[in-house]
């Protein structure tokens, strides 16, 4: 039996199985299984064990199949290959653990708002609340999706999250953990028989994930580029993209009062324009403050009966009132809410637009030595763009006692396993045919590197944007910053000239061309390391700092 043949004869013999059932009717399944308690806002509050709060990324594997070896990054650290006959074995043994469940539930969803590329997705789970999430996080199928390029192609997903793989069965198969012994958990995904599976995870994030990577893959083969971002739109339509990693400012910068949120992680940039692939939104919860993030915190908690509500609140301090405290860290830092797009009140519903008119790229250079801002032509896009550049802070990790350079392609590198040119060429073919603007912006410090300079302020970051965005660095003049090879602008509304050249602001001119210079160095090293042996552009590859 093939794969599908094996999940469709123990779905169609199995005495109890949700199809597409109603999402108040999923809801009362997820109370009445205490998979989850109603806060007093008719919230679902949920919580995991220690190894699920978050992605598990050294058990999320891909299957290694000869077909896809031309395609597939193998030197990417995520790309962790498994064998077909294991992902077998691993997909027989979870379709036996939903077997002997009381209860199943099914959803046929699809991911992408543009119908011409909606991949129809069916999710299998024996739990309640990782169906609701489906709901949440994909979108329904339109009535259009006979014009999908996937429309024969659909993805399956099944989740086991609580039952565990059989560790001393895969010993040697599976990750072997400090101790020894084998993991008992599995996040796997196999490109060509479209199937995926997450086995032990109980974090909701991993189905998540799991299938935005595989648009990521499938999408570039049909000429579509897939873009980690949150994405927004003025009352004019004008686009604009953000990208960055954690703690760039990349969800605050994107939420604009005067602009309709389109989404705020993941997207398609086809020949139509640019579309969510979301349904919701899959948010942090620590820390979140109802000042400042007012859309969020509403969405999230006002009150709602429960069975009209559905949103998940997953690993969140609560107490037995029903309070919560989001600032409470001890379950983890990754405290997540789960809530469908239509909460929210500034948002595109229809989550598509047209082609950007700009791209910002958002680092948090904790070196104090990038501009605050600058323009990018194509090939300092797609250099940009492959190296995916932030800082990690001191104090944040175990050991790190100076800012550390983090690099992750694509601004996104866990969920992008294709061969990196996939990705970067796609980017400067619609820069050029759609005349994108790019800029580079650096939401760290300034005036010296973190402990000795400043943060630049939000304010004046949101300034150089929207200058940005409007078109009012367009016809100002540049200077060449030959190190990091970056169009600085020489002026820019509402900010002091000399802050927009970085040595100006730094008392010691002679720490500050030492630490240019070791970024430089870093960013070099590492592009030698990812890229050394890549089938790039050799225009792009001269744009690389330090080179």
């Amino acid at each position: 039996m093939t794969f599908l043949n094996t999940l469709n004869h123990m779905l169609e013999n199995h005495p109890e199985v949700y199809t597409d059932t109603p999402r108040a009717s999923v809801i009362e399944h997820a109370i009445n299984q205490k998979e989850a308690l109603v806060l007093p806002s008719g919230a679902l509050a949920t919580w995991t064990p220690p190894e699920s709060t978050g992605r598990s990324p050294n058990d999320t594997v891909v299957v290694r199949h000869p077909e896809l070896e031309e395609h597939i990054d193998w030197t990417s650290p995520n790309n962790l290959p498994i064998e077909p006959a294991v992902f077998e074995e691993l997909w027989n043994d979870a379709l036996t653990c939903l077997w002997k469940k009381p209860r199943l539930f099914v959803t046929n969803r699809v991911v992408g708002a543009d119908a011409d590329y909606a991949l129809p997705v069916r999710t299998i789970t024996n739990y309640a609340l990782s169906s609701l999430f489906t709901m949440n996080m994909f979108r329904t199928v339109p009535k259009t999706i006979d014009q999908s390029v996937f429309a024969d192609k659909p993805f399956t997903l099944v989740v086991v999250p609580y039952d565990k793989v059989d560790s001393c069965r895969y010993n040697g198969k599976l990750r072997k953990l400090r101790d020894g012994s084998t993991s008992d958990m599995v996040i796997a995904i196999d490109f060509k028989n479209r199937l995926g599976l997450v086995f032990g995870s109980a974090y909701c994030g991993s189905a998540k994930k799991l299938i935005f990577t595989a648009m990521n893959f499938y999408l570039p083969f049909e000429n579509i580029l897939p873009i980690h971002c949150s994405a927004n739109e003025d009352r004019n339509g004008t686009v604009t993209l953000f990208l960055g990693l954690s703690g760039t400012g990349k969800t605050t910068l994107s939420a604009d009062r005067d602009r309709l949120l389109i989404g705020d992680d993941e997207h398609g940039w086809n020949d139509n324009g640019v579309a969510n692939f979301e349904h919701g939104c899959y948010a942090k919860l620590i820390d979140l403050d109802p000042e400042k993030e007012p859309e969020i915190f509403k969405a999230v908690f006002s009150r709602r009966a429960p069975l009209d509500n559905g949103v998940i609140i997953e690993n969140c301090m609560s107490y037995p009132d029903g309070s919560v405290d989001l600032s409470d860290d001890r379950l983890t830092q990754n405290s997540r809410t789960s809530y469908p797009l239509r909460y929210l009140t500034n948002v595109k519903l229809e989550a598509w637009a047209g082609h950007p008119n700009t791209i910002i790229f958002l680092t948090a250079d904790a070196n104090g030595v990038l501009p605050p801002i600058s323009a990018l032509n194509a090939e300092q896009a797609m250099l940009w763009f492959l190296m995916g550049y932030t800082s990690k802070l001191a104090g944040t990790e175990t050991g790190i006692k100076e800012p550390q350079s983090a690099f992750s392609r694509f601004f996104g590198e866990p969920f992008m396993p294709a061969k990196p040119f996939y990705y970067s060429d796609l980017l400067g073919k619609k820069m050029k045919e759609h005349k994108t603007n790019v800029f580079l912006v650096n939401t760290g410090w300034s005036g010296g590197p973190y402990g000795i300079g400043s943060r630049i302020d939000i304010n004046l970051t949101r300034a150089m944007i929207n200058a940005a965005i409007s078109g009012q660095l367009d016809n100002v003049e540049y200077t060449y910053n030959e190190r990091f090879h970056l169009n600085v602008p020489k002026t820019c509304p509402g900010i002091p000239d000399e802050m927009l050249i970085p040595e100006h602001t730094w008392k010691d001119k002679a720490a500050f061309e030492k630490r240019a210079e070791t970024l430089a160095i870093e960013f070099s090293n590492h592009f030698d390391k990812a890229y050394g042996n890549a089938n790039l552009d050799p225009a792009v590859k001269t744009q690389c700092p330090g080179k």
